[in-house]
């Protein structure tokens, strides 16, 4: 087989079209994934829809916390700041929301009405009874307004609770930061998904 000058360049003609084809199927690959990755950043920025899981109406942008009274007489003095600071923290960190002061377009309110510490349950030991572990309860009351959807707003009771070994007092419990913030973190968490993730 012998090649010309002519066959030469048919072939280079033909490679120098594949390579083009590829370069412009590579362009339109880039401009789809850009256009993709900017239409997400654009949803996500409006509050349309956030991976975590929320469900923010886009007219929704601020975000107002007051402070969340401790009414029960056998709370800790640090739990009304822990859980308010705690809440805002919850909500800026898993949302696009600006926290303003006050007339928030969401705007929660409340107190923690219970910090119960009892046994939770009873063992018989030497024929004496003892209580096999302590449980921790605390339950919050919380207001939540949603002034650009007002069937979204709602006032409800949040509890939660942690067991504790028998040996472990409320004394204990009251000086260990961790420990009475598992259990708020949790309730924390509940009011999240009850108010901006429709859970």
């Amino acid at each position: 087989m012998t090649w010309n000058k002519f066959d030469f360049k048919l072939q280079a003609m033909s490679y120098k079209s594949q390579t083009v084809s590829q370069a412009r199927q590579a362009t339109r690959y880039f401009i789809a994934c850009s256009l993709w990755l900017v239409a997400c950043s654009f949803l996500t920025g409006c509050g349309i829809y956030s991976f975590n899981g929320t469900n923010i109406d886009p007219a929704v942008r601020t975000i107002s916390i007051s402070t969340i009274q401790n009414n029960a007489p056998t709370g800790p003095a640090f739990l009304t700041q822990r859980f308010t600071e705690d809440l805002k923290d919850y909500f800026q960190r898993n949302t696009n929301l600006k926290l303003v002061p006050r007339d928030g377009d969401l705007q929660f309110d409340g107190n923690i009405v219970a910090y119960d510490f009892a046994p939770a349950s009873i063992q018989q030991v030497n024929g004496v009874s003892q209580a096999g572990s302590n449980r921790l309860t605390i339950q919050v009351k919380i207001r939540f307004t949603n002034t650009k959807d007002d069937k979204q707003s709602f006032e409800q009771i949040f509890q939660n609770f942690d067991d504790y070994a028998a040996d472990r007092n409320i004394a204990t419990i009251n000086n260990d930061p961790n420990a009475v913030r598992t259990t708020t973190n949790k309730i924390i968490t509940d009011i999240f998904n009850k108010s901006v993730a429709n859970w």
